[in-house]
């Protein structure tokens, strides 16, 4: 199968401490980096990256153990692929880059490194946006049923002895497929040529012992970082995004947590499911836009 790429990006791969990165690029301005969730790619923003790309510097990244990026092996500690080190890339990849400030928008798990990004790094992040989160912290200790009914996969990816791999492995096509529909409140905005690609990468064996492993490591080392830095508010000013349709909305009172976790924060919730840039694009982008380039 053919790889598709997002028209006029520059592909290059960044080699990091522990990582190979994926990354597109293009534009001039301000830096913004991009960051995808589960089970998608950087592709998941090919609706809206043109025209960000007409205002910023605009870096589409894979996150390790996603997509094209290297899926380097894990440890029992799941450091590996906490997301701390998958910060760490980050801030590595944009530094190669030559950036040391710069904005950043994260989906997902995307939005749980950038969460962990302005934690470690505030003198680096300018300001940040997360989409259809909540803290990861949160995720736990506030979970009832609703909520373990539709993020299940929380609780089955963090198991062992291989359990999740082997059941997804038989038919990953059939998983990837059930989570866009099941997660989606509009699933006919997805263009299939974009979920041929996400299929094609997450076929791979290694890609899904990944992100199991990146499950795994938010039920434990995340865990213990976000306990640790329970009184540690994000500095810089943090937009967040969610879905009215999708459960983080309909089950979390998304304001006031992240009130809580940052120190100026805005946000709405969008007209769609969990993926805002695929369901609603214009609105994203209009939001990013308008988040970023605000003075």
């Amino acid at each position: 199968m053919q790889k598709v790429t997002l028209p006029n990006f520059n592909y290059q791969t960044i080699r990091t401490q522990n990582a190979d990165i994926n990354t597109a690029s293009a534009g001039s301005g301000a830096p913004l980096l991009l960051l995808h969730g589960y089970p998608q790619t950087h592709l998941m923003w090919h609706k809206i990256a043109p025209a960000l790309s007409e205002k910023f510097h605009l870096i589409c990244a894979d996150l390790r153990g996603y997509g094209d990026s290297s899926k380097p092996p894990s440890d029992e500690q799941h450091q590996t692929y906490s997301k701390r080190e998958m910060a760490n890339d980050m801030i590595e990849v944009m530094h190669q880059f030559g950036y040391d400030k710069f904005f950043v928008a994260g989906h997902d798990r995307g939005a749980r490194v950038t969460h962990r990004m302005a934690l470690d790094h505030p003198d680096k992040i300018l300001k940040a946006a997360v989409l259809d989160i909540v803290p990861t912290y949160e995720m736990f200790t506030q979970l009832d049923q609703a909520v373990a009914t539709g993020y299940y996969h929380w609780l089955f990816l963090i198991q062992d002895n291989g359990l999740p791999e082997h059941l997804i492995g038989l038919d990953p096509d059939f998983y990837l497929k059930d989570k866009l529909k099941r997660w989606s409140q509009y699933p006919e905005q997805f263009d299939q040529r974009i979920v041929d690609d996400y299929l094609r990468c997450f076929r791979n064996p290694e890609a899904i012992h990944a992100s199991c492993e990146d499950y795994r490591a938010a039920a434990s080392i995340d865990l213990v970082h976000d306990e640790a830095d329970l009184n540690l508010k994000i500095r810089c000013p943090l937009l967040v995004l969610w879905g009215k349709h999708g459960i983080m909305g309909k089950h979390f009172n998304m304001l006031d947590i992240w009130q809580q976790k940052a120190t100026r924060v805005s946000g709405t919730a969008l007209d769609s499911g969990h993926f805002l840039a695929e369901e609603a694009p214009e609105e994203t982008l209009e939001q990013l836009v308008n988040f970023f380039e605000l003075r």
